[in-house]
């Protein structure tokens, strides 16, 4: 039998050796002239590519090295374009004897790279899943792909629903009015996957937008509008693992390529051993090369070739579709080296750009760890300019809705707030109170709106880069439950024939417009302004119940005054001198009500104010 297939592996060697080179993909498609970095890897896929020789004659277009994969049908060439002019190169292959040219494109650069500006304290962003949002363009909801068809269920809330980036372009205007400047979409690229593949977090195709979300053309129309609306758009990636149905998985280019490449092991999710003194070897193997679910094999990132695929893949999409920032998913997982390679070179070549790692961590100390330049970081740079405040998130949904005492409700918030000390740059961590992978901030419909005011006042108010989640603005509500589906529910409206149209005001109950009319009132009173983008914060122990903040820029002050009780309260003015001054009043941004400033100021049950002190 061995020697039967043997017979048969040389019979199709020379069989495929005489047939013409064929290649079935090239990435990235194209490539740019005057990156900082001059090396450019070309990935080509075809049968029996692997044997093949590159040269070229292109005038400043070098040939460093040719790389067979360990599959014959994977080819990685390496060119060096330092010299290189925008047009076409024209690479030669040779396999025996049979010979072809491609002719790849070197485009120009249209955009100052320094020009491209990530998110900042100015921004605040509005995470929206796709699939969940609206569905634009019902004619794409049931595509045939490649290797799986799944059909929309709303019903099912782990199936597809339908929604799409026309339905988001058709309701920029809806987001802009309520005053957000940035929109994160959970991952767009295709997920040929036979189910839960409405996340988008199971990629089978790097460099194409799954076509049941539209075509690549239709993202850069996308970004393009939410441009001219002021908005910009950040995107999200996944380093650390793939779906399973990724041609990767099919065709292995080298046997390293994937973690525990012949079967299935679970990860231990123990994101700590990252920094622990004491961790095991043992526990260090399970958390890196352990698969996060069966079906997103984890990706080896210490292989050097597809270290070099991912960085590409992300610099590609900056300048294709002129992204302004990244959601780097999963980031304790993948390789620490070859991330801190990846946020290097972006860093390198985009100075003013911003990419967010996702570090769900429980403490600040181990996301503090995480950020560039982190005193706490015995391991290396890591170059992440932003990190994702994700303790904060965990105590805000006991703190705002607990009653306040020294012990518990606002007074965690304050206690938090004093360990940003830890923090080499407090300004860019990312605050939520919610967000696709955790509970809603309101796991039921509140029987008012004092709650959830005072929660989203502190985050628009506080220090750091707010980000809401879809549908906050109505109040959707909910747990996780059995699933995720649970709180990734249908922004009602997005359908045609839904019940109700949560996207005008008509379709909104009065709680609803309420909500709505607050965080717009907030949203576009922050928009552009420095005294909560920019200015210095200053906190006062939690008293009765009650917490004071002071943001200060130049000679503008804002006080803000949250009462943790849902009783009546009041607080005297005496104790906040050293923020107040000699003012005597301010204006309450959220009523538009003066409020004295001498003597004591009474407060409602939950009532916020954020007083410009005149």
């Amino acid at each position: 039998m061995k020697r039967l297939t043997l017979i048969l592996i040389v019979i199709w060697i020379a069989v495929t050796a005489g047939a013409a080179i064929k290649i079935d993909k090239t990435e990235p498609a194209f490539w740019w002239s005057g990156m900082k970095n001059s090396e450019l890897q070309i990935l080509l896929y075809g049968p029996n590519i692997a044997p093949a020789q590159v040269a070229t004659a292109t005038p400043g277009v070098r040939v460093t090295k040719v790389v067979p994969a360990e599959s014959p049908n994977y080819l990685f060439v390496y060119l060096d374009l330092k010299e290189a002019k925008a047009g076409f190169i024209d690479l030669k292959l040779i396999r025996g004897k049979e010979k072809k040219t491609i002719r790849y494109e070197l485009k120009a650069r249209t955009v100052d790279p320094e020009s491209r500006r990530g998110f900042t304290t100015s921004d605040v962003l509005y995470l929206v899943m796709p699939d969940r949002f609206a569905n634009g363009n019902p004619a794409n909801d049931n595509l045939k792909m490649r290797y799986v068809t799944v059909n929309t269920d709303r019903a099912d809330p782990n199936a597809r629903h339908g929604g799409d980036m026309a339905g988001i372009e058709q309701h920029l205007d809806y987001i802009s009015d309520l005053g957000v400047t940035a929109i994160w979409l959970n991952p767009v690229l295709e997920n040929d996957m036979p189910g839960g593949s409405y996340h988008g977090y199971a990629t089978t195709d790097y460099y194409n937008i799954d076509p049941r979300f539209g075509s690549n053309a239709d993202y850069i129309r996308l970004i393009e509008k939410t441009h001219q609306k002021g908005m910009k758009v950040v995107m999200d990636m996944i380093f650390n693992h793939c779906g399973s149905e990724h041609i990767w998985m099919k065709d292995k280019p080298f046997a390293d390529w994937f973690n525990f490449p012949d079967k299935y092991v679970q990860t231990n999710h123990a994101k700590n051993v990252n920094y622990d003194p004491y961790c095991a070897e043992y526990d260090k193997k399970k958390m890196f090369d352990g698969w996060f679910v069966e079906t997103m094999p984890d990706l080896n990132q210490r292989n050097p070739h597809l270290a070099r695929y991912l960085i590409q893949n992300s610099i590609w999409w900056v300048e294709y579709a002129g992204i302004d920032a990244i959601r780097q998913d999963t980031y304790p997982y993948a390789d620490y080296r070859m991330m801190a390679d990846w946020a290097k070179e972006l860093m390198t070549e985009y100075p003013n750009f911003n990419m967010v790692g996702e570090a769900w961590l429980n403490y600040s100390p181990a996301t503090s760890y995480w950020q560039s330049k982190s005193t706490l970081n015995k391991t290396g740079e890591t170059y992440l300019k932003t990190v994702m405040d994700f303790p904060l998130t965990g105590i805000a949904h006991d703190a705002f809705h607990k009653e306040t005492d020294w012990d518990n409700g606002l007074a965690r918030i304050y206690e938090h707030l004093a360990l940003d000390f830890i923090y080499p740059d407090v300004k860019n961590l990312l605050v939520f109170l919610e967000n696709h992978d955790t509970d809603r901030f309101l796991t039921d419909m509140p029987k008012d709106n004092a709650v959830f005011k005072q929660a989203y006042t502190f985050l628009l108010t506080s220090r750091g880069i707010p980000q809401l989640y879809y549908g906050a603005e109505i109040l959707m509500n909910g747990t996780k439950k059995e699933s995720d589906g649970w709180v990734r529910r249908d922004f009602p409206g997005g359908w045609p024939g839904d019940a109700t149209n949560a996207f005008v005001a008509s379709g909104r109950t009065a709680q609803q417009n309420d909500a709505f009319d607050f965080l717009r009132k907030l949203l576009n009173w922050r928009k552009g302004n420095d005294v909560i983008a920019k200015g210095s914060l200053k906190h006062f122990a939690p008293r009765n119940g009650i917490y004071v903040y002071l943001r200060e820029f130049g000679n503008k002050k804002v006080l803000v005054m949250l009462n943790g009780k849902s009783t009546d309260n009041k607080t005297s003015t005496e104790q906040y001198t050293e923020a107040i001054g000699s003012a005597t009043r301010g204006r309450d941004v959220l009523t538009g009500r003066m409020v004295s400033l001498v003597g004591e100021i009474a407060l409602s049950p939950r009532e916020s104010l954020v007083l410009e002190i005149e």
